[in-house]
């Protein structure tokens, strides 16, 4: 695999950092390191984090940078293969056996089982996607769905292959770039994770994330994002249940503008605190401390 076929639109850590800039999309170092090595080893890349600090929105700029196609999985529990690899299009089947008796002809399992009567599903999706550009293909929250369908993975992250036993196997001629997310609510099997390259998102200092608040909530002002994200950062030192990530900082900021507040100040942060507060404990303890706001 060339660098380039593994690479697509970046050539360069650089590069791919420039392309994911103009996206408004900041990556520190070690992201955008994972992303591009991912790519150039044509390798899975395993994001994990807290929630809300940027791993699904990681995959949604990486395509539009690349100017490629999302393909999204989005896992929960009790997922099934059907969901993510493909079905049957048993109406498309019932119709043509009409038509073939109609005629006066018979159609065999042979005639019902072939590529044209597949419903593709998103990994299957991936795999037979063309273009020059292959598609980014997003797992989400593998942590979510069970053993079993994480057992099911294998073979197409190892792959980029998916078998249909009445046809054979799909192989993708330019490999999807797969991202998988976890927010680590079980541990994920070792044999998922050998064949991804890891890493670990953690929460942007103070500065990074204004930065990327400014760029998310266009018209807000310095003082506001400023003030906003330094909140929003000690507020993860209380004993939350759901400490608030860059997402939710990012929606408090969009609640307080859309209020037409410039500056940070009690009243309005006590009353917007559901932007940032998801269980009524948290509510309590968010709250007590947006009290201490004087500006």
């Amino acid at each position: 695999m060339t660098t380039s076929d593994a690479t697509p639109g970046a050539a360069s850590l650089d590069e791919l950092r420039r392309h994911l800039d103009a996206v408004d999309y900041l990556v520190d170092e070690g992201l955008s390191m994972a992303l591009f090595l991912a790519m150039r080893l044509g390798q899975p890349l395993l994001l994990e984090g807290e929630p809300g600090v940027g791993k699904t929105t990681a995959a949604k700029a990486l395509a539009a940078s690349l100017g490629t196609e999302l393909i999204r999985l989005q896992c929960y529990e009790g997922i099934s293969a059907a969901e993510a690899l493909y079905e049957w299009n048993y109406p498309r089947q019932m119709l043509a056996i009409r038509l073939a008796e109609a005629s006066g002809s018979t159609m065999v399992d042979d005639d019902l089982f072939t590529p044209e009567f597949l419903l593709d599903r998103p990994l299957l999706r991936a795999v037979r996607a063309g273009g020059d550009v292959p598609p980014v293909l997003l797992i989400d929250e593998i942590d979510r769905a069970d053993d079993e369908f994480e057992a099911l993975l294998l073979e197409f992250l190892g792959e980029s292959s998916v078998t249909v036993p009445e046809i054979g196997t799909f192989t993708a001629a330019r490999p999807p770039i797969v991202i998988l997310t976890s927010n680590r609510n079980r541990e994920l099997h070792d044999a998922l994770k050998r064949r991804c390259y890891y890493h670990w998102i953690d929460y942007p200092t103070v500065e990074r994330a204004g930065e990327i608040v400014r760029r998310r909530v266009l018209g807000a002002s310095a003082g506001l994002v400023e003030a906003a994200t330094a909140f929003v950062s000690s507020a993860r030192s209380l004993d939350l249940d759901k400490p608030p990530g860059l997402a939710e900082a990012i929606d408090w900021v969009s609640a307080l503008h859309a209020l037409g507040i410039s500056e940070l100040e009690r009243h309005s942060a006590v009353s917007t605190i559901g932007a940032l507060a998801k269980t009524p404990d948290d509510l309590d303890l968010i709250r007590s401390e947006a009290e201490g706001v004087t500006s």
